[in-house]
């Protein structure tokens, strides 16, 4: 019985991870920026492997004259560029993705005026289309990076395993609190100081050492199985700090995709931070309650536990060893990346 649910955990893991390696859910990029009379500006990235390219196209509205006519693979991804002209301008006209309604994919789009301010939306299968407005409100923009903030953590798996192995290393409510907070609290000073550009980290190996940090706390969490714990076991507050200062590079290069508008860049800092903690809490509930119930339903409760929701034996030890075998490959691939 402890074999088949050790071997369900480990299962349900990979299965969980699978999707993200059997389909594009890169969201594509689409940047448009105002020139003179009425001109604009196009790059579209689409993603992409090897030679084949997502099927998703910009429609523009009729008042538009010009359409791009060859693009380039460049790393993950297939750019195009071109320029139209657009009488009348596009306030008040829409913007739409052909083929996003059956893709998993989204669309980030970031429209910046001839007065430099921005205009940023998130296309999704469920809505391919935006309308272009005159000016975004304080409103608009607090709920476009708190969405896209949600959907990065929820999107980042290796952010969100992160977040669950330190979970299995906290014993009670008052180090769940200090330690989730030492982690927004940390990665909240490098989001800031990275997208803000006064900090300037190369990316490919801050998504190496993020991988490094999964396969670390999940080390910890066997160490302790065997009677070893470390310093993540004995102070996790310390490791969340220390991990969550990387983990905000991570953040911010999705963030730096996307672009800040140029005259609410603290309100869009902010509504995106919250929108990063509000997934991850939403995360961590979901964890709690499903390892609560399966605790529960386990017989005996599988011997010792630390905290509400885990058995050492059939629950935080076998999806210790699931993380830390996945992030090892993410370590090796991540590396392998620098010189592909």
């Amino acid at each position: 019985m402890r074999a088949i649910v050790a071997l369900f955990f480990c299962a349900a893991i990979v299965a969980w991870q699978a999707p993200a390696l059997a389909h594009e859910v890169r969201p594509g990029y689409l940047e448009i920026r105002a020139a003179a009379d009425e001109a604009y500006d196009f790059v579209w990235k689409v993603p992409a492997r090897g030679e084949y390219r997502l099927g998703i196209y910009v429609r523009l509205p009729d008042n538009c004259v010009g359409a791009p006519t060859s693009g380039d693979f460049v790393g993950g991804a297939f750019v195009q560029r071109w320029s139209a002209r657009c009488e009348g301008g596009l306030t008040g006209r829409s913007i739409t993705i052909d083929g996003l309604s059956a893709m998993r994919t989204d669309v980030l789009v970031r429209l910046q005026r001839a007065d430099g301010t921005t205009q940023t939306e998130r296309l999704t299968p469920d809505r391919d289309s935006f309308e272009v407005v005159a000016a975004p409100d304080a409103m608009q923009v607090a709920a476009t990076y708190f969405g896209l903030g949600v959907e990065h953590i929820l999107g980042g798996i290796d952010h969100l395993l992160f977040v669950l192995i330190l979970l299995f290393l906290v014993g009670d409510w008052r180090v769940l609190v200090v330690t989730v907070t030492s982690f927004t609290v940390a990665h909240s000073i490098t989001l800031a100081a990275a997208t803000l550009g006064w900090v300037h980290v190369p990316q490919a190996p801050v998504e190496a050492t993020i991988a490094l940090s999964v396969m670390f706390v999940a080390s910890e969490v066997l160490h302790g199985a065997q009677g070893r714990p470390g310093l993540a076991a004995r102070s996790p507050w310390i490791v969340a700090f220390v991990f969550g200062l990387l983990h905000g590079f991570g953040f911010a290069g999705a963030l730096r995709e996307v672009g800040l508008p140029e005259k609410d860049i603290p309100l869009a800092l902010l509504f995106f931070n919250v929108g990063v903690e509000a997934g991850q809490l939403l995360f961590i509930a979901a964890v709690v309650v499903v390892f609560s119930l399966v605790a529960r339903l386990l017989p005996g409760g599988g011997g010792e536990r630390r905290g509400p929701w885990f058995t050492e034996r059939l629950i935080r030890t076998p999806v210790a060893y699931a993380v830390g075998s996945m992030a090892a490959f993410w370590v090796v691939q991540r590396v392998v990346a620098f010189w592909a």
